[in-house]
């Protein structure tokens, strides 16, 4: 790929400095994926410009009416501190018509609002767990449909904020309980799931129009209690001390029979095409013992870390870290946005 001018927007307190030097694991941790795709785009021959965005637009339609990138390549999770509005930025460089990588605005809003998404997925016959909506300032009241143990988490929030081991209940009032903590803690409605017990795989997917699948990750809980429901709360996720003390680790998914493998990647493809979905995204899955397989959710532009679970995935595939992201360039240079049919 020719030389691209690169304009990075990332959240204003995660621009990365020039080298990891001076710096303590704790602080690398918080801008490490930024660090690493503008070293990864510079080593690639691209001129790079970061910017970062945190409550307001001007400083991007700047830049992008002064410095003319070819392409963004955007890196924001939300917009002055709410998730949701992430799918706006975007909506605004299609309005700039301005190329960038990842999910349109469309696919963004669907995935993002996780009660549209599980309706939408119902409505598709796509297999996802039985659901119930709590909203804030709402009776509580347990659907009869739902049968316990239940899963609550955020209707809204990404990264597993709000998700601990209290998440997975099994009577009404830890129930009352959990929905209460997301409503005033977290200031979100809480989506109520049944609980899939089973093994936790998540499957990546390139592309536009034309999909490819990327090879099968699995979470591996490791040593982790059997008297605790094993899913991915946030210290499984992101606490590093937490992971090293229970063997907590991510890898490629091993004996998965052929027929499965099949099923998984038909899914993952309509999933993504029900989502209206483009670039890249995650989708994460449930299998059950007796082979059921159910889909938890679908995350659009997930973490592209060198060392997290997409880039690694990709890396398994043959396709490594700078290839990687050439791809995620390419596919944002020709998605087709409206704009591009009134050019």
């Amino acid at each position: 790929m020719k030389s691209l001018r690169t304009l990075v927007v990332v959240h204003s307190d995660l621009l990365p400095p020039a080298s990891l030097e001076g710096h303590s694991d704790k602080e690398i941790a918080e801008w490490r994926t930024e660090y690493d795709v503008i070293g990864a785009l510079k080593k690639a021959g691209h001129t790079v410009q970061p910017l970062g965005v945190l409550d307001s637009l001007t400083e991007l339609r700047i830049a992008l009416l002064e410095w003319r990138p070819d392409v963004v390549f955007n890196l924001l999770e939300e917009f002055n501190g709410i998730v949701t509005y992430d799918q706006h930025v975007v909506a605004f460089l299609e309005l700039m018509s301005q190329p960038y990588t990842g999910c349109n605005p469309r696919g963004l809003l669907l995935a993002r609002d996780k009660v549209l998404c599980k309706q939408l997925l119902a409505f598709h016959r796509i297999p996802t767990p039985q659901f119930a909506v709590f909203r804030r300032g709402e009776r509580f009241h347990l659907p009869r449909r739902l049968r316990l143990p239940l899963f609550v988490k955020s209707a809204t929030e990404d990264a597993s904020l709000g998700i601990a081991q209290a998440s997975v209940v099994d009577d009404a009032h830890k129930l009352r309980e959990r929905v209460q903590f997301m409503h005033e803690q977290i200031k979100s409605d809480a989506l109520v799931e049944e609980y899939i017990e089973g093994r936790e795989l998540y499957v990546g997917v390139l592309g536009n129009e034309r999909l490819s699948r990327l090879p099968v990750w699995e979470m591996e809980f490791g040593s982790l209690p059997e008297s605790l429901p094993a899913i991915a709360t946030r210290k499984v996720k992101w606490d590093r001390a937490y992971q090293q003390k229970y063997g907590i680790t991510t890898r490629e998914a091993r004996e998965l029979p052929p027929l499965l493998l099949a099923r998984i990647d038909r899914l993952a493809r309509r999933i993504y095409r029900a989502l209206h979905l483009s670039g890249y995204a995650r989708i994460d899955f449930r299998l059950k013992a007796d082979g059921s397989l159910y889909v938890l959710e679908a995350n659009p532009n997930p973490n592209l870390e060198q060392t997290e679970d997409f880039a690694a995935s990709a890396q398994a595939g043959g396709v490594g870290y700078g290839k990687l992201l050439e791809r995620i360039v390419r596919l944002g240079m020709a998605y087709r946005a409206e704009w591009r049919n009134y050019g």
